[in-house]
């Protein structure tokens, strides 16, 4: 997998949205045209689905893992006297990039489409579970890769904390406290942002020195804050290598070289534990995954060769104060990102000569292939759960404004955990 590829699925999050008055040249119709604009869904290979792990019935986490953060409490004002953008038609040709759910049927997706003047970013959302689909206005800047390939302003990913106050983020910040209709430059954290979440009221971003060339990986970043309702950015922790921010469940946790950052009231306060990877004798921490209050899943890998890469998948249920293996999933791929919708269902994504997600319905114990295309490697973003059972990942996420290289961008869902998966159509 070439090494701009993996870059740019460094923490991103989706679904963005343009200015009221106007949307971007290829995004939604005015929010008042009609349409849903549904498309015939993609054909897809996917591969056998993992053993066991019937769907979960527990209650939604309270946190959240990666890119689908249950919702928080929507603001006074949005109360009682906002609703939502009616929206418009979905653009012909979307491809997604970044996806964030605030409840298990309420969604964001950021993406991009062919369009006749640029910048082509277009932003969807669903109320339905992906079942129909409305055009959103995005912010007026270009769609790019992480980490950017061009000079000024540029998106790869969006977060909502509830329906209506949310963020895109890449060479800038933009914010929304209408639920999309409008966008407005905020305030950013000096540098690219790798990734961001919103937790207990307070907004994380991982700031780094990411290049075209190297990508972020052993880059030097910074993990801060801010509140969500606004204010300025504080310093939490310097950070160095992959920066993607891992939430569920009111905690956070963020990897910093081999050890391991844990916050469990919005980044005011953290606790640093050093990871099991080097100390076993493998090469990197690749991925990190909150699963529970006290839960953490870290992905370490090491000794590729030809497409393959040594997996093995430690867990701490002290948040990281302990660890012990749990097990390893197939050689295929490099290893891309972990996440869990509970502390027995894992998933694992991966790529190189294909795409995959591995499934362990035993805490990581025995591993199947629960999703397969043979595709060369275009990999996944945004891999998270709402619920223990309802859990999502982009395939194949656009990486340029219009889309020019033709990625699928495919919205892939999971409703038993991880077990298996299947498209949805815009």
């Amino acid at each position: 997998m070439n090494t701009s590829l993996r870059a740019s699925r460094i923490g991103l999050a989706c679904g963005a949205l343009l200015a009221a008055v106007a949307l971007t040249a290829c995004g939604a119709a005015s929010s008042g045209s009609g349409g849903d604009g549904a498309a015939t869904s993609p054909a897809s290979s996917s591969g056998t689905a993992g053993s066991g792990g019937p769907s979960s019935t527990a209650a939604s986490a309270a946190g959240g893992a990666a890119s689908s953060t249950p919702a928080a409490p929507a603001t006074a004002a949005s109360t009682s006297t906002m609703t939502l953008p009616s929206g418009g038609p979905v653009p012909i040709g979307f491809a997604a990039t970044s996806v964030t759910f605030v409840s298990p049927e309420e969604a964001f997706v950021l993406g991009t489409a062919p369009c006749a003047k640029a910048p082509c970013t277009s932003i969807l959302r669903t109320l339905d579970r992906g079942a129909s689909w409305r055009g959103l206005p995005a912010p007026v800047v270009p769609l790019a890769a992480q980490p950017a390939v061009v000079a000024g302003p540029a998106v790869w990913g969006i977060r909502f904390a509830n329906p209506w106050d949310g963020f895109v983020f890449g060479n800038g910040l933009w914010e929304t406290t209408d639920g999309g209709e409008r966008w407005t430059s905020a305030v950013s954290p000096a540098g690219p942002i790798e990734s961001l979440e919103v937790i207990d009221g307070q907004v994380l971003a991982v700031t780094g020195t990411c290049s075209p060339n190297f990508g972020c990986d052993g880059q030097t970043g910074t993990l801060m804050r801010r509140p969500l309702a606004g204010g300025a950015w504080t310093v939490v922790s310097r950070v160095s290598g992959r920066g993607a921010i891992a939430t569920q469940a009111r905690v956070a946790a963020v990897l910093d070289g081999d050890d391991v950052i844990v916050t469990a009231n919005g980044g005011i306060s953290t606790v640093t534990h050093a990871g099991p990877c080097s100390t076993a004798g493998i090469a990197a921490p690749d991925s990190l995954a909150v699963t529970g209050p006290t839960g953490l899943a870290l992905l370490c890998g090491g000794d590729g060769a030809a497409g393959s890469v040594d997996k093995t998948v430690f867990v701490s249920d002290d948040l990281g104060a302990h660890w012990s293996v749990a097990g390893s999933p197939a050689r295929g791929g490099d290893p891309e990102e972990i996440s869990a919708g509970s502390a027995s269902q894992l998933v694992v994504a991966a790529a190189s000569g294909a795409s995959m997600l591995y499934y362990s319905a035993d805490g990581g114990a025995q591993w199947s292939t629960a999703y397969y295309e043979g595709d060369g490697g275009l990999g996944f973003n945004d891999l998270g759960f709402t619920t223990p059972a309802d859990g999502v990942v982009v395939y194949g996420p656009a990486l340029s404004d219009s889309n020019a290289e033709s990625r699928p961008g495919w919205l892939l869902l999971t409703s038993n955990g991880g077990a298996s998966w299947h498209p949805v159509p815009f």
